[in-house]
């Protein structure tokens, strides 16, 4: 088995992200793989009105995919659920899929599609710019307030600004429909309320919820192990 990691919007460097949970996988004898999200700006093209948009980061998700036949579990995380829904699609090595704080999309439905009661304070658009990203002021205490110390420091350094396209751009393939599915509710979550992932898991084929932030994968990097390892 391995996992494929899919990071949320406004990141970069997928692999630092999950990197706590990898090398307790990776101790296991679980490897791993945390493809760049082209929109994010992590493929050298600049994220905004003439960059990388949806259908590069699914191309970018599926192409990891297609890499092995190895049965695969796919690890969504808030934005890399839309990705994912359209990269998993039709994939036979793609066994599982492990959706946190995230979406479950239609067909057609986009990312702006569950926003809940207008733009989040916590992110900042630049329309010259055709991007958006985190107020790196509002990072720890919105999403990373279970978090150590050092992790907490070293976030900023990951932040990206990305194309504000991928907000409004429909999905084309809806894979939790035909794969195997576990909604990972975080119940301490400041930046997706946990009523609203409790509504988004009523797709998935089963739930289970962790007293955790935003970013479980690092402030309970063993619960997630011992999650994937069940599956």
């Amino acid at each position: 088995m391995r996992i494929v990691f899919v990071h949320g919007a406004c990141v970069r460097d997928g692999s630092w992200w999950w990197h706590r949970t990898a090398e307790l996988l990776r101790e296991r004898g679980i490897p791993s793989a945390a493809p760049a999200l082209p929109s994010c700006g992590e493929t050298g093209v600049p994220a905004g009105s003439a960059g990388p948009e949806l259908p590069e980061d699914v191309a970018a998700v599926r192409r990891t995919l297609l890499d092995s036949d190895e049965p695969t579990v796919v690890v969504a995380h808030s934005y890399g659920g839309i990705v994912t829904a359209e990269a998993a699609a039709g994939i036979a090595s793609v066994r599982h899929l492990v959706l946190v704080s995230s979406y479950l999309p239609e067909v057609g439905q986009r990312l702006s599609d569950f926003s809940d009661a207008g733009p989040a304070p916590f992110l900042a658009a630049d329309p010259d710019a055709g991007t958006f990203g985190v107020r790196p002021e509002l990072l720890v205490d919105t999403f990373l307030q279970d978090c150590d110390s050092e992790v907490q420091a070293q976030a900023a350094d990951h932040l990206a600004r990305q194309s504000v396209q991928v907000t409004e751009q429909p999905v084309g393939a809806a894979a939790w429909q035909q794969v195997p599915s576990t909604y990972l509710v975080c119940a301490q979550d400041r930046g997706t309320p946990p009523r609203l992932q409790r509504e988004y898991a009523g797709r998935a084929g089963d739930v289970v919820e962790l007293d955790a932030g935003h970013h479980p994968f690092l402030s309970r990097p063993a619960a997630v192990r011992d999650l994937l390892l069940s599956l």
